[in-house]
């Protein structure tokens, strides 16, 4: 925890006079940003989201202090994930302490999170977001709450987008973390969302409000943190002003994006004929659309169908479009994901949902491109990351097979094209360690994988069809990394991007 000084109001400067202070320059521009986008109205039940550290701090400190002349309820909120011991105790503690002393009221929920990941299987991030929403939506019922308030920066937002670009994205990721979303009867709104994390620490360490510091922040194993930590100040070398850039594309998208949904929207209404489990079109309409309406009538169309939108990749929205637009064939039915089917019958295209489905039938195939950095696997709500290279400068000593969420192969031993793909049945494993082979089945349930979980974990394969390795359980003996190893393949497993993930705030 940093800081020793109890939080005190500031001497604010009055307005035009020279040398503002920090804490008026901060207040200031959010009180600005409120007012100008309607963030919150006079009379609002706000809950402040508020984990202890300086940009939450600063978020409650700043409603607080404009919440009399608004008439503005605020109810602080702070969840207790239980990853880091005693350390999430004291922000507990501190938390509740703070707003006792601006008396407000604060709601603490304490998540055995580790425990639920157990139980779900999810990425240890995703899995504390879940929680710590249901636990904001729950609060904002509880006190008849309209608004949920998020302490998501200016940094925060110039990172999402950079990690965006990194792994591939549209038009509208490039939008970045929205400033105001409306979500289960409330809307989530970010007021900070224009000031960097700079500001914040002055705003804080002028009017002497101490905060908590989460040692989490300084760990590598979080994407978002090599982002922070490394990406962006060596991307600074070349521009400087890096933040500032990426913050204003993301501004620039998130208008041009408005306006391109808009007209979709228009297009969808006049070309598209909805019905009880199925959507059709007129091939010739639709062709001759611009691509990127195209896309995006397609996104709509699947969306319609209750397809979920994170596994509607570039590659597959391609595929789709594709078999549209091409002259033939000019009849064809082709199953999208399982559930969803594309027939095309002369000039009539039909997209038409396989209610009878069963949830099993829901396969998957990816193949892999080492020229990618990034593989999504959406059906099972994660990414391979992939690194190739020369063996200089690393030993076997070195080489961590026993971490469950990478692995190191021998890249000249692998045999070509890699897949990645669900379990079917038959799958057998050479577990690295074992003799033999064991069914991938008995693997799963040795390693009391949920049975809901087993068939959307992915199996990495290569050409031979070989399983390779079950990402977070074992690896077979295939392309081991040994003495003779030239260049050598890294795969690692990460989270999926999602707005705000890896977020602290």
């Amino acid at each position: 925890m940093e800081g020793k000084r109890q939080p005190k109001e500031a001497n604010h400067s009055e307005p035009g006079s020279k040398g503002l202070d920090p804490g008026f320059r901060v207040r200031a521009a959010v009180e600005s940003r409120i007012a100008e986008e309607k963030l919150l109205e006079p009379g609002d039940t706000v809950v402040v989201a508020v984990s202890g550290g300086p940009d939450s701090v600063a978020l409650l400190h700043l409603l607080y202090g404009l919440a009399g002349s608004r008439n503005w309820r605020l109810i602080a909120a702070h969840v207790n994930h239980r990853f880091r011991g005693e350390e999430s105790d004291r922000e507990a503690a501190f938390v509740a302490s703070f707003a006792e002393r601006l008396g407000l009221p604060c709601e603490s929920a304490f998540i055995d999170v580790p425990a639920y990941i157990e139980e779900t299987a999810l990425n240890s991030q995703v899995a504390a977001r879940q929680k710590r929403y249901e636990f904001l939506y729950e609060t904002a019922r509880k006190y008849g709450a309209s608004k949920i308030a998020l302490a998501h920066h200016a940094d925060d937002q110039a990172e999402t987008i950079l990690m965006r670009i990194l792994r591939g994205t549209g038009p509208g990721g490039l939008t970045g973390i929205p400033e105001r979303r409306a979500e289960k009867k409330v809307e989530l709104v970010r007021p900070m969302l224009r000031i960097y994390k700079k500001e914040v620490i002055s705003y804080c360490e002028f009017l002497g409000l101490a905060y908590c510091r989460d040692s989490s922040n300084d760990s590598r194993k979080y994407f978002r943190n090599r982002i922070r930590l490394d990406a962006m100040p060596y991307l600074r070398q070349y521009n400087d002003q890096l933040p500032e850039s990426l913050n204003r594309l993301g501004e620039i998208m998130t208008a041009e994006n408005d306006y391109m949904e808009h007209e979709a929207d228009r297009v969808y209404a006049s070309v598209v004929k909805a019905e009880a489990g199925a959507v059709s079109l007129d091939r010739g309409d639709f062709v001759h659309l611009h691509v990127a309406l195209q896309r995006r009538v397609i996104k709509l169309i699947l969306n319609y169908l209750a397809f979920q939108e994170e596994n509607v990749d570039y590659a597959r929205l391609e595929a789709i479009r594709t078999a549209i637009v091409q002259d033939s064939p000019s009849n064809l039915t082709w199953p999208i994901d399982g559930r969803i089917a594309l027939i095309r019958e002369y000039e009539r295209i039909c997209f038409r949902s396989e209610t009878s489905a069963r949830s099993g039938d829901a396969a998957f195939l990816h193949q892999v491109d080492l020229q990618q950095p990034f593989l999504p696997i959406p059906e099972a709500g994660m990414t391979f990351g992939f690194t190739a290279a020369e063996r200089d400068g690393i030993g076997v000593a070195d080489i961590p097979v026993t971490c469950p969420d990478e692995a190191w192969f021998d890249l000249d031993a692998l045999r070509m094209p890699l897949s990645v793909r669900n379990r079917q049945a038959g799958d057998r494993l050479d577990v690295f360690g074992l003799n033999g082979t064991k069914k991938v089945k008995d693997i799963l349930m040795d390693a009391k994988i949920p049975p809901s979980r087993r068939d959307r974990l992915p199996l990495l394969m290569d050409a031979e069809g070989r399983v390779l390795w079950i990402p977070g359980v074992r690896r077979s003996r295939h392309a081991l990394v040994g003495p003779g190893t030239v260049r050598w393949l890294h795969i690692r497993i990460e989270p999926p991007v999602t707005e705000g993930n890896g977020l602290g705030e």
